[in-house]
C-alpha cells in the first residue's frame, strides 16, 4: 500500500523528481510505521524511481521512458501469465465480469472519473482469480493508473475483450488480450507521463 501511494505520487509528478523524502517524514505523512516505508523505499528503488541513501532518506529519480517501459513489460508478462491460469484452473469469473458490467453501465452514463477504481478491480479480481498469491502481490506493487474518458473507453473495450478470452477458458487468447491491453498502456503512458 505505502509503495503504491508513493508511486501514484511520483508518477503524477505531485513529489517531483530530485526530491528527498526522509524515513520519518513520509511515515508520519502516510499515517504508518518507519518499517512499511522503508520496505516502500527498496521497492520503488528497485523499480527505478528512487534512490535510497544511507542516512534513512531517499532521492525521487522521477519517471523515464525505460521506467515506464519496463514497468508495462513486466505488467504484461505476468497478467498474461494471470489470464492462462484463470483459464487453466477453471476460475469462478463472477467478480471479473461484475466488473467488466459495472464499468460498462458507468461508461455509458459517461462517468470516467470512477474508472480508475473499475480499471484495479478489473485487474484485481483477474489476479485473485489466478489462485497464485505471490503474482498477485508483485502484481499490487506495480499498479500505474491514468484516468481519463478516452484511455477508459479504450480500456473498458479491451477488458471485454480479455473477458470473453477468459469465459471461452481459451488461455491463449487470454494471454494475447491481456498483454495487447497492457502493452497498449504503456504506449498511452509514454504520451501522458513523458
Amino acid at each position: 500500500r505505502v509503495a503504491s501511494a508513493l508511486r501514484k505520487a511520483i508518477i503524477s509528478k505531485s513529489i517531483p523528481e530530485g526530491a528527498e523524502l526522509t524515513l520519518e517524514n513520509t511515515a508520519q505523512e502516510l499515517g504508518v510505521s518507519v518499517t512499511p516505508v522503508r520496505e516502500a523505499f527498496q521497492i520503488l528503488a528497485r523499480d527505478g524511481l528512487l534512490e535510497v541513501k544511507q542516512n534513512k532518506c531517499a532521492i525521487v529519480l522521477g519517471v523515464t521512458e525505460k521506467t515506464i517501459r519496463e514497468h508495462y513489460q513486466l505488467r504484461a508478462a505476468l497478467e498474461g501469465t494471470a489470464c492462462m491460469l484463470c483459464c487453466q484452473n477453471n476460475a469462478d469469473l463472477s467478480k471479473i465480469k461484475n466488473c467488466v458490467d459495472t464499468a460498462e453501465e458507468a461508461l455509458s452514463l459517461q462517468q470516467a472519473g470512477n474508472y480508475t477504481d473499475y480499471n484495479q478491480s478489473f485487474h484485481f479480481e483477474i489476479w485473485e482469480a489466478s489462485g497464485n498469491e505471490k503474482m498477485r502481490n508483485l502484481l499490487s506493487e506495480l499498479c500505474m493508473e491514468m484516468s481519463e474518458l478516452d484511455y477508459a473507453l479504450n480500456s473498458q473495450s479491451e477488458h471485454k475483450k480479455i473477458y470473453a478470452a477468459l469465459e471461452a477458458r481459451d488461455a491463449l487468447a487470454a494471454r494475447a488480450e491481456m498483454e495487447k491491453h497492457i502493452l497498449r498502456s504503456m504506449d498511452d503512458a509514454l504520451t501522458y507521463y513523458l
